[in-house]
């Protein structure tokens, strides 16, 4: 198969204007007639059902929540990312570009990452006209701060609340829609496959999740906004919720998914405690700017209270070994090094998988109060979590997953390549390449659902406007349905004696032990056998209470893990194929004596897009090759 990206030539910085100039439109008496299915109502999926609401065009928009204010977009806490320079440090839409690149190991597509660059500034402006309460400085100017992986202040931010109060100026957007008309919402939906007519994404099945009832909806074009696949390690920093079933349900029924393996480990996060939990706790990566992270430089040491180790007894590793960028390095360095040093002993906690972050210094800089003023509510999270106060003692953190750079393949228009069917958000690959910079998913969301997608469905709706609304009762539907039917009795027969969740952590110890942080050929290969072996066991041996037709969440949960059981086996595969070590993707087999990531960009420089042959044990690889144009390739440095 070819993959064609379908990104425009000319200039780096005109690609994205000359393609608005020329895409085909749709006409405002054209777009009434037309009916788009939007799933996902996050940030990626709020915006745009909003967006292509306000367009006139006829919306359906699905999340699996009671409320489209419950999206997992809405646990984002540091920032915002744009390249505003309104602090006047150097910033500009091609830094921002560049940043990204690197940061994503390049290993993504420059022309789209220079759109999203662009866009970035058109955002925030979007946020405040929508009452988005971004922190300000004395003057009344939105403040920034800095992330990992760069070195200028373009993250605009609300505290550590960021994500919930930019979910809430979707939701008003897309409220409004629904006052309107445009817009009809369906709460408490899961899509569970989509319908192809004549090779064209023509609509969903869906259950409802309170009755069970499963239901059709036709549409002319689908939108999946439905997020990333982090819990398939069982424990993430993403809601419980969250899943992959939409996206799964569409690569199986032709659609691509590319670079499944570069999985996001989020440095920051409260360390696991104990057997009893179900996910993990998000501590924002703009601690880091005030935070210093340190370990004891003995190891008989890590057992004393913090306060009682002297300044020359601790390690500021993260300084000491990169000191151009200190301790905001990107994500993936910085969590390799806590691996490192805690792998030699001088990890703390009761488990020893913790290092510290340490804000006394800057509180004896700034003062208590304005370290509150930026962080008080992760402080008081932390607080009540751990029982500990930051304030006094340094937080304990260690890292988790957290995002996922793989997703859908979609091309410059966000189409993947079954026609009509979209992804956007963290549903697709596109930007981010091996490796998120912190940020960056609030402003992809949101670039794509309110400035881009709006723009180029015109180009495959535009042909589009003289076919009928799609009718349900055609047999492509019909079967559908009874796919779906057939799979939930399917598993409500199983009648096993084992959990889901009992599954779904064995699924999670495989997944983080042999393709977490690090992996390497050996362990892969034994987890491809492990996940077939415990694929096969579930179909055999687990239980789910109640029955189909009535709200039963442990049924959600099983179809959730049945797709996760084959997603999991898709990223070994992904991982034990690429045989370098790229940003999120650390094969322990290729890196250098200082431990850091060595890429093979004669081999690798290609985006693994794999299709679904029937069997999950048998992927179809395609490659889509990067090329580079405006950008030298060189090894990631952050010393």
């Amino acid at each position: 198969m070819k993959l064609d990206s379908k990104v425009p030539k000319g200039d780096l910085g005109d690609k994205w204007t000359n393609y608005k100039s020329k895409v085909r439109l749709v006409a405002p008496n054209n777009k009434r007639r037309i009916e788009i299915i939007v799933v996902g109502s996050g940030l990626a999926g709020a915006s745009a059902a909003a967006t292509l609401g306000e367009l006139g065009y006829k919306v359906k928009c699905f999340c699996f929540q009671d409320s489209p204010r419950r999206a997992h977009s809405i646990a984002a806490q540091g920032g915002i990312n744009a390249a505003k320079n309104y602090q006047n440090d150097g910033d500009s839409a091609y830094r921002l570009f560049y940043d990204t690149i690197k940061g994503g190991d390049y290993r993504s597509r420059e022309g789209n990452v220079h759109r999203l660059a662009e866009v970035s500034v058109q955002i925030i402006d979007q946020c405040v006209a929508q009452g988005v309460p971004f922190a300000r400085d004395y003057g009344g100017l939105l403040a920034n701060r800095s992330f990992g992986g760069v070195q200028v202040s373009r993250t605009f931010y609300a505290r550590g609340q960021t994500g919930q109060q930019l979910l809430l100026g979707a939701y008003s957007a897309l409220s409004r829609q629904i006052e309107n008309g445009s817009v009809k919402m369906y709460n408490r939906h899961e899509m569970l496959d989509v319908v192809l007519i004549d090779g064209k994404a023509r609509g969903i099945i869906a259950r409802n999740l309170i009755t069970g009832e499963i239901e059709r909806h036709g549409a002319h074009a689908v939108v999946l906004g439905t997020g990333g696949y982090g819990n398939v390690f069982f424990l993430s920093t993403n809601a419980m919720g969250s899943n992959v079933t939409a996206a799964w349900k569409a690569h199986k029924k032709g659609a691509l998914f590319a670079n499944p393996c570069f999985t996001q480990i989020h440095p920051t996060c409260i360390p696991v405690s104990g057997g009893y939990q179900s996910k993990l706790t998000l501590m924002s990566e703009s601690l880091r700017n005030d935070g210093r992270v340190w370990v004891p430089k003995r190891k008989e040491d890590c057992k004393k209270h913090p306060n009682e180790i002297p300044e020359e007894d601790r390690d500021y590793y993260l300084e000491r070994i990169y000191p151009a960028f200190g301790n905001l390095v990107p994500r993936d360095v910085a969590s390799r090094a806590a691996k490192y040093v805690t792998d030699e002993g001088r990890g703390v906690g009761k488990t020893g998988y913790a290092v510290y972050l340490d804000f006394s210094t800057a509180i004896n800089r700034l003062g208590k109060d304005l370290i509150a003023e930026r962080y008080g509510n992760l402080f008081d999270m932390y607080h009540r979590i751990t029982d500990e106060n930051p304030y006094e003692v340094p937080m304990r953190i260690f890292p988790a997953v957290h995002y996922t750079m793989g997703g859908l393949w979609v091309d410059y228009e966000l189409s993947t390549n079954v026609p009509g069917l979209y992804a956007i958000g963290e549903a697709n690959f596109s930007d981010h390449g091996a490796n998120r910079l912190g940020a960056s998913a609030l402003m992809q969301g949101l670039a794509d659902g309110y400035f881009v997608l709006p723009v180029t469905i015109g180009s495959y709706l535009a042909d589009e406007i003289r076919t009928a609304a799609t009718d349900t009762n055609h047999p492509a539907f019909k079967k559908a349905e009874n796919e779906v039917k057939t799979r939930l009795e399917k598993l409500l027969n199983i009648k096993g004696d084992k959990s889901v969740d009992d599954f779904h952590i064995a699924l999670g110890k495989i997944m983080w032990d042999k393709c977490g942080m690090a992996r390497e050929g050996k362990g892969l290969k034994q987890a491809l056998k492990e996940i077939q072996e415990l694929r096969a066991e579930f179909w055999k041996n687990v239980f789910i209470p109640g029955d189909a037709h009535e709200f039963n969440p442990e049924l959600e949960k099983a179809g959730r893990l049945a797709d996760f059981l084959e997603l999991g086996e898709l990223m070994v595969n992904d991982a034990l194929d690429r045989n370098e070590s790229c940003g999120g993707h650390f094969r322990e087999e290729y890196k250098s004596k200082e431990g850091e990531a060595v890429r093979d960009d004669e081999n690798y420089r290609y985006v693994a897009a794999w299709g679904y042959s029937g069997d999950p044990s048998k992927p179809e690889l395609h490659k889509e090759a990067l090329d580079f144009e405006f950008v030298e390739l060189k090894t990631r440095s952050y010393k």
